[in-house]
């Protein structure tokens, strides 16, 4: 009888964080995923992200296969010091399903694309930090 033992993280599904200039803003184009044990970088790559552009950052998570809790906390903390520049698009089917059960999408700006994200306005009375 053998012992079920965890299997690792295959190294492709390892947190990757790319960023690349677009539409006057930034993409941050995420992949792998997304949990406790690997998203320490995560918050500072979007505050950086947002230091290098005065226009949207915009979160491309078409790349990630798993999220849990922490990453929704590290989003809503970067939400709260980046504000409404700050948008999530292209959701992957793991993160909408997340995002839909814990009601993140009247929480956050979310949009289909990543396209749709860089054009969306800045909401009235709303003002970029």
């Amino acid at each position: 009888m053998s012992s079920a033992q965890p299997s690792p993280r295959p190294a492709d599904r390892s947190l990757q964080i790319r960023q690349r200039p677009e539409g006057g803003g930034i993409v941050v184009l995420l992949g792998g995923d997304l949990d406790l044990e690997n998203i320490t970088p995560l918050g500072p790559a979007l505050s950086d992200a947002a230091a290098t552009v005065s226009g949207p950052v915009v979160v491309d998570l078409s790349g990630v296969g798993f999220a849990d809790s922490s990453t929704v906390n590290v989003f809503l903390q970067a939400y709260g010091a980046i504000g409404p520049r700050l948008r999530f698009a292209a959701l992957s089917p793991f993160v909408e399903r997340l995002f839909g059960l814990i009601g993140l999408q009247s929480a956050l700006p979310v949009h289909e694309t990543v396209a749709e994200a860089l054009a969306a306005p800045l909401p009235d009375g709303d003002h970029a930090r």
